[in-house]
């Protein structure tokens, strides 16, 4: 009962909010998924959205990248007016803009306008995120912390494997907005809970907005992403790629000098002297990184190189999905058990191995190979990242909850932008190298489209099939799964090298002993 817990067991928490808890955290997951998930749905409704709205190449692009340049941009700026004005509040107006721009989204007659309402379920996002992990602390006692955290971290992982699972399952019943309008009644149930069971939560002592620090983050951080997402499309030296990167430098930098001299920064770079905050915020990256890069690749592994339907890819990364959820919440556990660095250390070379078996799969390898690689892969991943997210949140003061959660956001936005970017060029690179030869035969303007991707090449290899037969056509289509495959491997082996170096970093920097608990109030 709640009158025989001592006051010191709850650390200042309501005691109505501390029985709810659990419930709380189920309601928090939910609204996490929602926004992971949202980011890697809509990639399985691109051909059905083509068909409907005839969008260009560039505004298919940014129906894709919108709502994650908005979202990233916007993270620590929505994390400190969670802190400053309140959590639950910044949570309930998130998932009612989220709500509103899904719906615009499902019925959105033009590319244009789906490109907008796609950028404000971004701001939506941006309030979500922060607010969940920060509400977490709220409820949660610093004993029972970390295994709140690592579930919400399993969750945060397994959303981007649910996401084109729920959008093929839609698809082949429904038009493509219902990959948006899906977001409405999850968002309802998840607005419902909170406000019921969910108690306040902000600083307890008001400090001043950082107006300043708050739009040079908002220009560097989304001047940056646009860059990452622009140059593999435009050529990384275009002048707009070149252009939003020094953009991106002098609005970072400006942040960190202008951090460093107001007496109230938005975030305090202090936190950076400390080696956990700092290995724990690079892991978060680099994992996403990896993560993402995988994803990139194998989504397109299973579609144009195994022929799944967007539907059957998605079941077929369930295996990835479930070990996060299954693995995460047991993360604090073996952490307490064999200690936290070891734990973290260990996690990325079992995701690396994961990764370089991987790369050996080829165009006809038994899918239940395939499932063991994602499972390894899986459990090296959801073994650390609870870890990271927990070093970070230990250490900033509970006052500074949201600002903590959205720099754990900011990198794994970062972190996921530059895999798909930098790894996904050099898939492509080594894709438009193997396929060369087999573009000779090809009419100049079938070359050039088929040259792009393995997407397009597909595609034109159905085309050709009447003009040059279908012997000859099923050839250059073999021809194409082969130099995906090749990119893929290199792809694979490269996400593997990112984790093996956060290993390096984390047994070189990651510090041993377990971090006093951080003060503050809710």
């Amino acid at each position: 009962m709640t009158d025989t817990l001592p006051a010191l067991d709850l650390e200042g928490i309501d005691p109505q909010a501390y029985h709810r808890r659990w419930y709380i955290l189920g309601a928090l997951c939910l609204s996490l998924v929602l926004v992971v998930a949202t980011v890697s749905s809509v990639n399985v409704a691109i051909p059905t959205l083509a068909q409907d709205l005839r969008p260009t190449d560039t505004q298919i692009l940014w129906i894709v990248d919108a709502y994650g340049l908005v979202f990233a941009g916007l993270l620590l700026f929505a994390g400190s007016l969670g802190d400053r004005f309140g959590r639950k509040g910044a949570l309930l107006i998130g998932l009612v803009i989220f709500s509103a721009a899904s719906i615009a989204c499902s019925q959105s007659s033009s590319p244009n306008v789906l490109i907008t309402f796609r950028a404000i379920m971004g701001i939506g996002a941006a309030l979500i995120m922060p607010a969940t992990l920060s509400l977490l602390t709220s409820v949660f006692p610093r004993h029972e912390r970390p295994k709140a955290i690592a579930t919400w971290a399993g969750f945060a992982g397994a959303g981007g494997a649910i996401g084109p699972v729920m959008g093929g399952a839609l698809l082949s019943h429904y038009w493509y907005g219902s990959v948006f309008f899906v977001a409405v009644p999850i968002a309802a149930v998840a607005f419902v809970m909170i406000a019921v069971m969910a108690p306040s939560s902000k600083e307890q002592t008001a400090t001043k907005l950082d107006p300043v620090g708050a739009l040079l983050s908002i220009v560097g951080f989304s001047a940056l992403l646009f860059a990452i997402i622009e140059g593999p499309e435009k050529g990384w030296t275009s002048a707009i790629v070149l252009g939003s990167a020094a953009v991106a430098v002098l609005g970072l930098l400006g942040f960190v000098l202008w951090e460093r001299f107001v007496p109230e920064p938005m975030l305090d770079l202090h936190f950076f002297r400390n080696a956990r905050f700092t290995c724990s915020s690079i892991g978060v990256m680099c994992m996403f990184l990896a993560m993402f890069s995988t994803f990139f690749a194998l989504s397109q592994y299973l579609q144009y190189v195994r022929g799944y339907s967007a539907l059957k890819a998605g079941v077929a990364t369930l295996p990835f999905a479930a070990m996060m959820i299954i693995v995460s919440p047991r993360a604090a556990r073996l952490a307490a058990h064999f200690g936290t660095k070891r734990v973290v250390t260990v996690g990325p070379i079992i995701g690396a191995t994961g990764l370089i078996l991987m790369s050996f799969v080829g165009e006809s390898t038994p899918y239940f190979l395939l499932a063991a690689c994602l499972v390894i892969i899986s459990s090296g991943t959801a073994m650390t990242m609870p870890s990271f997210t927990a070093g970070i949140m230990q250490s900033v003061p509970m006052h500074k909850a949201g600002v903590g959660s959205a720099v754990n956001d900011t990198t794994r936005e970062l972190g996921a932008a530059i895999g798909v970017a930098a790894i996904g060029s050099a898939i492509t690179s080594v894709y438009r190298d193997r396929i060369s030869p087999a573009l000779d035969a090809l009419p100049a303007e079938a070359a050039e489209q088929a040259s792009r991707n393995v997407g397009r090449a597909t595609g034109v290899a159905r085309e050709l099939a009447a003009q040059i037969g279908t012997e000859q056509a099923d050839g250059f289509l073999e021809a194409v799964r082969s130099a995906f495959v090749d990119g893929a491997h290199v792809g694979f082996r490269l996400s593997a090298a990112v984790m093996l170096f956060v290993a390096a970093l984390l047994q070189w920097k990651f510090p041993a002993s377990t971090p006093a608990p951080t003060g503050g109030g809710h």
